[in-house]
């Protein structure tokens, strides 16, 4: 009756001893129709066999029960109950020795079966290497005991029984054997399940440390050029040309040492989103979204900023350094100006101021005025000299020289001397005008000796003056010029000297006169301070300063023509690198859009033209040599040609950036083709539909043409409002920023998307659910022991605590996190 109860599920009415047979017969009657209802045929067995206590009948029926309810629903690939359990004994105990599964009565006799199994599934509680084949009575008690105890496996079998036997009973063994099936089926489906979720797991582990690794190339990245930007804004000038020269020795180890490895890094980084997106695509993820400022288009700007302080503080090195080698020069200038005419005005003041006239005699008065004259006439031909020397401080005032309070301090003490100058000889003049009444003899020789020796001594000084002045040219037709301009100077030397032999020939007839006619001479010409000796003596140092001056012409030539040739020099290979350049670009253009082998014939292809282009890297650094060697000979500009040191390199990092991209693409291809399992000719038919609507070349579709590609393709696009709506989704797919460009990547993901299966959220909930036991919410516990520790503390870490009816302390929400781990809601 008990039997009956357990079959049927229900609780059946217990006659009381001496009740009517009918009681009995009624409760038999409800268990069979119970059976019946699940399919079992009973044959020839009724409730008054059972009750009348027919062995065999009631034997019968209860095989029939354990038949349907423990060993039919038993499949193993597809063979029958008992097949399928015997195939699944003998696949678990084929790797144990002295074990050979070959039926279910004389293969089990040993115990070592039992214990195989056991072993293979639960190995810590069966020392299998210490049973012995020819010791069965111990090793079926230690496989029933183990059972009864662990496994929840009732006692079904007596070892004595089995071994005593020369055949077991079969159905009693498959009965017992059908118990270990089904208590080992459920670990089995866990195993299954647990392999599942790792598989997941380590790959949004894996995404997720490509996400970390981008967010920290990014920041440092970020945070570089965060850096660098002030220091190339910073527009601080310096005082000395030295000071400039460093700064720009600073900035070529910035572009040469510095900056190559960001740009590296910078392409790495693009390189790695790419990646992490393609991987996030074909495992079914949401794309990845980086931090607030950090994302590609981000970074480009700020690169692009980089760029922008880079060249504008090139830019103002370059005017810097010739801003101040223009004030040294105007420095200079104004020195030597200002010392000649120092020089000039030293005791001038003093002389002004003299009253030798109130006690001179007519004579000396007539020649203080004469000497007066002269002397206006000389204060007169300084005008030019005091403006020029006021030009130049206001000059280096308005190029912001450092020094200009000296400068000035300097300048306005010569001006205000200047003035006073101008005062006293007004007031001298004036003084002997009152007397020139009372002068009547003049001596016309010394007059005349003045008159032609001033101007005479101003030539030859205005000539040292110019013969020694500084000189910056910086072509070879400047320094022609002043070569040109100083033979000029050289042909009026003779009629120079003819005028000096005139005024020496005048002093010469007074010194003639004075001893003819015993003139009594007190002191030297009154006109004049300017002496023959002297006249003599500047002549000579105008001669010694001719050669001089030859000599640097010379040299200043020899300069240019040295410059000439590192022009030419840089321009013959600037117009080699620069169109080789622009032929690589475009033959890089060409590749990514031709179809020549497979993806890895074309993946070879591209990395050997990127290791002929890295190979070419020597010219490029031979080419930054000459153009240093033109920075240091402060050359500003090169008629041999149009290309400039700055294009070369933005063309060559340009060359780099556009070849490393290409591969990413080509890889990024491969990857999609492998993880979807795309033949090569299916890729080769969507590259060949792609490049046949790409009519411009451009690497990207517009919408019609895309509709078109599809179209091509078998797709089925209507011009009704179902068709637009359809093509709507699809664009939505393959361009969700709306640029309104289809690329050949976004293309293949989405022919690779329509043509493959991937892993899905309702997947990885339903092997969660077997873990947990067919619950609900599963346990801290139970992902300990059934996932990896790594993989059970990421699950542990970012589960949400389950708030359903039935949970209990502890309870983890496996439904929500399965659904975040493909975007669907969030961790």
């Amino acid at each position: 009756m008990l039997l009956l109860e357990v079959i049927s599920g229900e609780r059946l009415a217990k006659p009381e001893r001496g009740k009517m047979r009918v009681h009995k017969i009624s409760n038999v009657n409800k268990a069979l129709d119970f059976i019946a209802s699940k399919g079992v045929k009973l044959v020839s067995i009724g409730a008054e066999e059972i009750v009348d206590g027919n062995v065999k009948m009631t034997l019968g029926m209860i095989w029939t029960i354990i038949l349907r309810f423990a060993i039919q629903d038993i499949s193993v690939e597809e063979t029958s109950a008992k097949e399928g359990l015997l195939l699944w004994c003998q696949r678990k105990t084929a790797p144990y020795k002295n074990v050979n599964i070959q039926n279910f009565h004389i293969s089990w006799k040993d115990g070592l079966g039992f214990c195989a199994l056991i072993h293979r599934h639960r190995p810590e509680l069966i020392d299998y290497g210490k049973l012995r084949k020819d010791d069965p009575l111990t090793n079926l008690n230690t496989a029933f005991d183990v059972a009864e105890k662990y496994l929840d496996i009732p006692k079904m079998l007596d070892a004595e029984d089995i071994v005593g036997t020369a055949r077991p009973d079969e159905k009693a063994i498959m009965t017992y054997v059908s118990s270990f099936y089904h208590a080992f089926s459920g670990a089995q489906k866990a195993e299954t399940a647990a392999n599942r979720i790792c598989k997941v797991l380590a790959v949004n582990q894996e995404n997720e440390q490509l996400m970390e690794d981008y967010e920290k190339l990014a920041s440092d990245l970020l945070e570089w050029i965060r850096r660098t930007i002030p220091w190339l804004e910073n527009r601080a000038p310096e005082n000395t040309m030295q000071a400039m020269q460093q700064k720009l020795e600073d900035f070529r180890d910035y572009r040469r040492l510095h900056k190559p490895p960001k740009v590296q890094e910078k392409c790495q980084l693009e390189i790695n989103f790419n990646t992490l997106q393609t991987k996030l695509r074909l495992s079914n993820r949401p794309a990845f979204m980086p931090s607030e400022g950090k994302m590609v288009s981000d970074i480009n700007n700020a690169w692009g900023g980089l760029e922008q302080a880079e060249k504008g503080y090139e830019e103002w090195l370059l005017n810097e350094i010739r801003r101040l080698e223009r004030l040294d020069h105007l420095a200079e200038k104004f020195r030597q100006k200002a010392s000649i005419h120092e020089s000039w005005t030293d005791g001038k003041e003093a002389m002004l101021q003299q009253k030798d006239y109130e006690t001179a005699t007519l004579s000396e008065i007539k020649a203080l005025l004469k000497k007066h004259e002269a002397f206006e006439s000389d204060l007169a031909a300084h005008q030019d000299r005091v403006e020029q020397i006021a030009a130049i401080a206001q000059e280096l005032n308005e190029l912001d020289y450092y020094d200009s309070p000296s400068v000035n301090a300097r300048c306005q003490k010569i001006c205000d001397q200047w003035d006073n100058l101008g005062a006293l000889t007004q007031k001298r003049r004036e003084a002997l005008e009152r007397t020139e009444k009372l002068l009547e003899t003049i001596d016309q020789l010394y007059l005349e000796y003045a008159k032609r020796a001033a101007p005479f001594n101003n030539w030859m000084e205005g000539a040292m003056e110019d013969l020694q002045d500084t000189f910056i040219v910086h072509t070879i037709e400047e320094i022609q010029g002043l070569t040109t301009a100083h033979e000029q100077f050289k042909a009026t030397l003779p009629d120079a000297d003819k005028e000096r032999q005139a005024i020496l020939g005048i002093h010469n007839e007074v010194s003639k006169i004075v001893q003819t006619y015993h003139v009594n001479m007190a002191g030297t010409n009154p006109y004049t301070t300017i002496t023959p000796h002297e006249i003599n003596g500047k002549w000579e140092h105008v001669r010694q300063l001719v050669p001089r001056r030859d000599q640097a012409l010379m040299e200043e030539h020899a300069r240019q023509q040295q410059n000439e040739r590192l022009r030419k020099q840089f321009g013959a290979q600037a117009n080699v690198i620069g169109p080789w350049i622009q032929t690589k670009m475009e033959e890089i253009g060409r590749i990514s859009i031709e179809m020549h082998g497979t993806l890895e014939d074309q993946l070879n292809h591209l990395r050997q033209y990127e290791k002929s282009i890295v190979n070419y890297k020597p010219k490029i650094d031979q080419l930054e040599g000459d153009h240093q060697l033109i920075q240091e000979a402060l050359i500003f500009d090169n008629k041999h040609t149009n290309y400039t040191m700055e294009h070369i390199r933005v063309g060559w990092e340009q060359l780099l950036t556009t070849i490393a991209r290409t591969i990413n693409e080509v890889e990024n291809q491969i990857l999609t083709r492998d993880a979807k399992g795309i033949s090569q000719e299916q890729m080769n038919e969507f590259r060949a539909s792609f490049n046949h609507f790409d009519r411009d070349h451009s690497g990207t579709l517009g919408p019609e043409e895309f509709k078109a590609c599809l179209i091509s393709l078998g797709y089925d696009i209507g011009n009704d409002a179902q068709g637009e709506a359809e093509f709507a989704r699809i664009m939505s797919i393959v361009d969700p920023n709306r640029l309104g460009v289809v690329t050949f990547q976004a293309f293949i993901d989405f022919m690779s998307r329509e043509t493959a299966d991937t892993d899905t959220a309702d997947q990885v909930m339903a092997s969660f659910k077997i873990l947990a036991g067919d619950k609900n919410y599963i346990t801290v516990d139970e992902l300990r022991r059934e996932l990896p520790p790594d993989q059970a503390e990421y699950c542990i870490a970012r589960m949400a605590p389950y708030n359903g009816r039935d949970a209990v302390p502890g309870a983890l929400d496996y439904m929500s996190f399965s659904t975040a781990l493909y975007g669907e809601s969030d961790l």
